[in-house]
């Protein structure tokens, strides 16, 4: 029993030894790695020049517009700054007031009547931006909170084509997904 035991102890001892002496290794080894040096690689691309940490903001602005039949009920407004060919126009329609916050809402918005609809609406170029009103409805015999001092913001979105469908054979364009008309609203 007594040699059994001292066998234990002695097996014991040599394995904490052995795992004591690959540790050390271990840790030579990794030191030796981390502290070689070698060539310097090839330097690194040039980064972009121009100004460090510059903000893009949209372009925007509000305009107030009466819509009359004089003027055919559209208004159109060059924007004052340059607009790429690239850059989409968002206008927004202020549509309430509440706790003294004004309220947008993204065009076209719809307002229904039970003789028709009214729809404000936009579209736009690279150089100006045209709101008109659309619907079923009599514009003349709206009253004049829906067609007088209208307020809109309109944001101009910078952005980049990253890709571009091909429609150049628009009769395979048809085809596939079936298109019978054009319907214009």
């Amino acid at each position: 029993m007594f040699i059994w035991m001292y066998h234990v102890t002695i097996t014991n001892n040599l394995k904490y030894l052995h795992m004591k002496r690959i540790l050390s290794f271990i840790t030579v080894f990794t030191l030796l790695l981390t502290s070689c040096t070698g060539d310097q690689g090839p330097p690194g691309f040039d980064g972009f020049d121009g100004q460090d940490g510059t903000i893009i903001a949209s372009s925007a602005f509000e305009i107030e517009l009466d819509f009359t039949e004089t003027n055919n009920y559209e208004f159109i407004e060059a924007y004052g700054f340059e607009v790429l060919p690239t850059d989409v126009t968002l206008v927004y329609v202020l549509w309430e007031t509440l706790n003294g916050q004004d309220v947008w809402r993204l065009t076209p918005q719809t307002v229904q009547f039970d003789n028709g609809y009214l729809v404000y609406n936009y579209d736009f170029t690279q150089t100006d931006v045209r709101f008109f009103l659309d619907g079923t409805t009599d514009f003349s015999a709206l009253d004049d909170s829906y067609t007088l001092a209208q307020v809109f913001r309109v944001v101009v979105v910078p952005a980049d084509n990253v890709g571009r469908t091909d429609y150049t054979d628009i009769q395979n364009v048809i085809t596939k997904y079936n298109i019978q008309s054009f319907p214009r609203h």
